[in-house]
């Protein structure tokens, strides 16, 4: 099983994504600076393989530590660095938050016993996301009907998470389980998540798919040739408004148009109780460069100005349900939120 991050004699090791599907490299890291770099510049990407990242960078951090106050204050520098990386993505900040708790409650241990706690503590988080994808490919799966065609926008495979997949898990278990005739796989620009991660992970499976410019979604989704679009998360807000990769939006109008299931796919860390609506998510803006041409080659003119917010909001009530390892949520989802966390 694919998983593009991992901890190993010491050293995070990332399999870098901005080379794919080229070109398939290991990265070892083996400080925090450099891991925050990565999450940067999007050699590992999508909200929960950010997060274990962060979790591992965590446990790194405190590696070589003199004593337990000093292992402390490198842990609040480690936290600090990561989640300036890349803001909004929740479990970025969910993982952090939850090395802070191991440490707290180790006041009394040596700096090496704090930081195997800490990486027994990452590994843990790394299997439990597993567990919980293939738990959501389960539940997701038994949504569709026999012979179903999909639309999915940017990646959420195995690229993405410890090792399975969100909405891609869905799919994957959809395959296996003879429900699924086609996927339809937008390109996803500026950075081409789609038509270089996702065309990479059902390549290497076998599922059949297409690949189409964003463009030509809607025109697909009106001719009938989409039965559910499945979508990932980076942050899903109290009342159920969930942030995604930029053009979620526009595919969440289309298919309530065109009356297609438009389904939001997560783990329950991606939900942030905090966060009141969509409105508070804070939307990530990326090098306008991006948009100006493909990797080195310049597609627009020299001195064109551009805009590259990375993410938009699409609102809970153009959601049809939000598939999590703990169950399919339906509206209302301020209330179907609030049971699911307190369970």
């Amino acid at each position: 099983m694919l998983q593009p991050v991992r901890f190993h004699n010491g050293c995070i090791e990332l399999l870098d994504q901005t080379l794919l599907p080229h070109v398939e490299e290991w990265l070892g890291i083996d400080t925090v600076d450099r891991l925050s770099e990565a999450i940067r510049s999007l050699r590992v990407r999508g909200a929960p393989a950010i997060g274990i990242a962060a979790a591992y960078g965590m446990a790194l951090a405190v590696r070589g530590a003199s004593d337990h106050a000093v292992a402390m204050r490198r842990l609040r520098a480690a936290g600090e660095t990561l989640a300036g990386a890349r803001p909004t993505a929740v479990n970025l900040f969910w993982a952090i938050e939850r090395m802070r708790r191991v440490a707290r409650a180790s006041t009394e241990c040596a700096p090496e016993a704090l930081a195997d706690l800490l990486l027994a503590e990452a590994r843990r988080l790394h299997a439990e996301d597993i567990r919980g994808n293939r738990r959501i490919g389960a539940l997701g799966a038994s949504l569709l009907s026999p012979a179903s065609r999909v639309l999915t926008h940017c990646n959420t495979g195995a690229l993405a998470t410890g090792g399975y997949g969100t909405a891609l898990g869905i799919v994957r278990t959809a395959w296996r389980r003879g429900r699924l005739r086609e996927v339809i796989v937008d390109e996803t620009r500026p950075l081409l998540q789609g038509a270089r991660l996702t065309a990479w992970e059902l390549r290497r499976e076998a599922i059949p798919f297409r690949l189409i410019v964003d463009a030509a979604a809607g025109s697909i989704i009106r001719d009938g040739r989409v039965d559910a679009v499945f979508v990932g998360a980076d942050r899903i807000a109290a009342n159920g408004d969930v942030a995604n990769k930029i053009g979620s939006y526009p595919l969440a109008v289309l298919a309530r148009r065109h009356r297609v299931p438009f389904l939001s796919v997560a783990p329950i860390s991606t939900i942030d109780p905090a966060t009141a609506s969509g409105n508070a998510i804070p939307i990530e803006l990326r090098d306008p460069s991006e948009v100006c041409g493909i990797r080195e080659v310049r597609l627009a003119p020299e001195g064109v100005e551009a805009s590259n917010p990375a993410f938009d909001v699409v609102p809970h009530d153009l959601i049809t349900a939000i598939v999590t390892e703990r169950g399919v949520l339906r509206p209302p989802y301020g209330e179907a939120i609030r049971r699911v966390l307190a369970a």
